[in-house]
């Protein structure tokens, strides 16, 4: 994950926001953590016959539905669609029309890149990107309002301080996993016009492979109350991850 100018991070907007509330839920929505610590919705599930212990599977859902307050991290390899998911399908207001603090180092990145001059190498400002995101991260946290952040799976320490600040707060964290093939991804980022270093995006696959392959087994990643796993299918399905 990466951060973003001074003062505002990610896709949060601090100043007034409309005053409606979000889309109306839909029939059916899938409360991860309620039942079981792991959600498998991967299309390929088919009817959720013989699927990882301790979790409950299906055929995808249309509506991921949390308590307001909690914090779910989008994990995935880069160019899996977590930006794309989490613009589309996460609304800014909660059902009682709190803010929704959306965290996306995607964002992030480009507001520094329209600040800077374009021959100006990300090498040399990644670190104070890095800096300004994570104060800015510290911040969404401290407001007490909902939270979805982007991570790309590699830092294991940032969700042990999420999980550590959820246990504080008394809220929960919750992940939600996109299982997508690496040539699907490098496709994605192919798409947007911006890749990862071969050694970065190993490191990615690696780290998303251990999430993924715990998820199977049932466990979702330590401190985490739940974990949904999705395929390109069932994020495709998805129309809203939502607070209430």
């Amino acid at each position: 994950m990466h951060g973003q100018g001074q003062g505002t991070y990610a896709t949060t907007t601090w100043g007034p926001l409309p005053v409606r509330q979000g889309t109306a839920p839909t029939a059916g929505a899938l409360r991860p953590g309620r039942r079981a610590p792991v959600h498998d919705l991967r299309r390929g599930d088919g009817d959720g016959d013989g699927g990882p212990a301790g979790a409950a599977t299906g055929p995808g859902a249309r509506e991921l539905r949390y308590r307001a307050g909690d914090v779910v991290v989008a994990s995935g390899l880069p160019g899996s669609g977590k930006t794309t998911m989490i613009g589309r399908a996460v609304p800014r207001l909660d059902q009682s029309g709190r803010a929704v603090l959306r965290v996306d180092s995607q964002d992030t990145r480009e507001r520094w890149e329209r600040r800077l001059p374009r021959w100006l190498p990300y090498a040399l400002y990644r670190p104070l990107v890095r800096y300004a995101h994570y104060a800015g991260l510290r911040r969404a946290l401290r407001s007490g309002a909902s939270v979805v952040v982007h991570d790309c799976g590699t830092l294991s320490w940032v969700r042990r301080w999420l999980a550590r600040d959820a246990r504080r707060t008394g809220r929960r964290l919750h992940m939600v996993l996109l299982d997508v093939e690496a040539a699907v991804a490098l496709q994605g980022q192919a798409a947007r016009g911006r890749g990862v270093s071969r050694y970065a995006f190993v490191r990615h696959r690696r780290a998303v492979g251990r999430l993924v392959a715990a998820a199977e087994r049932g466990r979702p990643p330590e401190g985490c109350a739940s974990v949904a796993l999705l395929d390109r299918a069932a994020v495709s399905a998805l129309r809203r991850i939502g607070f209430e």
